[in-house]
């Protein structure tokens, strides 16, 4: 099962208290810097720092600005932008080093750059225990994107690294050829999920993962200190094949399924939530990432409690990429889980989200999905 590239096993146990990374990669021209410009003067609530070459080509609203220094603008809704110049590392301590507490983190890549070497500059040693590498989101313009760029290393590595693939100026390229491109990157990452997009306008919600619990409060009573503590244990470490479900503890579970549509409704997205005072299987749940989730599922993000483990687990999925890291329970286990999409059957989706729940003892022996 893949998940996340994670840092070396000595750091295993290290708290996950970092501020998470995107990474935002494409080759010129595609819409990055229209992407940044959306993010900065789009944020409700949070705090972002993004990290550019040269901030003077985004084109920062002057009436968003507070102050400006030679390397970093600050603007009125919390907001920095800081260029990075010849060290990405510098760069981040520069942001970091600020007394405002930062939310989140988004770098621009050069147009022609691999993404995987600035990738591994959060997963190395300096980075590692004050960031956490959340996506990493490739723009491809869709208008100018020669098929035979694929040829190019730099190209292929922004779409096989690429979590979500934005598929940006859609708007001004026929069905067909749209089908085509998507085809394509198709051959090179296999179930890529693919946005298609004008203007780089894209629901924040899809590729930052802050505001699935904290801002957008999907769940009203959700406890708002479960990235206060995390521990970078990844999904497959708790893969043990126990079949214990169905303890007598669970005889009041219920589940509630909720369909919340907020802003994203207005962007064509549908959000879908599940809760459950029953505990999940993490073979069933395993299977489900591995063999049912559609790619039309951008994000996800939950608050897990698994039949064979005592943990809270803190889950989160962009694209394919996906983490689970433990916490403590600060109250009663419960299962709560949100998926952002697009053409989602959500009868389906639900159905198979209450399939990875364990069995009550006298059903055991029935199979999966039965």
């Amino acid at each position: 099962m893949q998940s996340a590239v994670t840092p070396e096993s000595q750091a295993m146990d290290a708290p996950k208290q970092g501020i998470p990374v995107t990474i935002i990669t494409g080759f010129l021209g595609s819409g990055k810097t229209t992407l940044l410009n959306h993010i900065l003067t789009n944020q409700q609530g949070l705090k972002t720092a993004v990290l550019v070459n040269e901030f003077g080509e985004i084109g920062i609203d002057n009436e968003l600005i507070v102050s400006t220094d030679e390397n970093m603008v600050e603007l009125n809704n919390g907001c920095i932008c800081c260029t990075i110049n010849s060290d990405l590392v510098d760069a981040v301590y520069k942001v970091l080093e600020r007394e405002e507490k930062l939310d989140y983190l988004v770098v621009e890549t050069t147009g022609l750059a691999d993404p995987l070497p600035v990738a591994l500059t959060f997963l190395g040693t300096e980075l590692r225990d004050l960031t956490r590498l959340d996506s990493i989101i490739t723009v491809v313009d869709a208008a100018n994107y020669s098929l035979d760029l694929f040829n190019s290393q730099a190209a292929y590595s922004q779409i096989a690294y690429g979590d979500v693939i934005i598929l940006n100026k859609a708007d001004l390229v026929d069905e067909a050829a749209l089908n085509e491109l998507e085809r394509k990157i198709g051959e090179v990452k296999e179930g890529a999920r693919i946005l298609r997009t004008t203007r780089s306008e894209v629901p924040l919600p899809l590729i930052l993962s802050v505001g699935l619990f904290e801002s957008d409060k999907y769940f009203d009573n959700v406890a708002d200190e479960h990235e206060q503590h995390e521990h970078n244990h990844d999904h497959h470490d708790h893969d043990h094949d126990h079949s214990t479900c169905g303890h007598e503890h669970h005889d009041h579970d219920h589940e509630h399924h909720h369909h919340h549509s907020d802003h994203l409704e207005n962007d064509g997205f549908t959000s879908l939530s599940f809760e459950s005072d029953k505990p999940f299987s993490i073979r069933k749940f395993q299977y489900f990432l591995d063999n049912q989730l559609p790619t039309d599922v951008f994000r996800a993000k939950g608050i897990m409690w698994f039949d064979e483990s005592p943990k809270r687990h803190i889950f989160h999925l962009c694209g394919k990429r996906f983490t689970m890291d433990d916490d403590e329970w600060k109250g009663k286990p419960k299962n709560q889980l949100v998926l952002i999409g697009q053409h989602l059957d959500s009868q389906t989706l639900l159905s198979q989200i209450e399939n990875c729940l364990c069995l009550p003892s006298a059903s055991r022996g029935k199979g999966f999905g039965k």
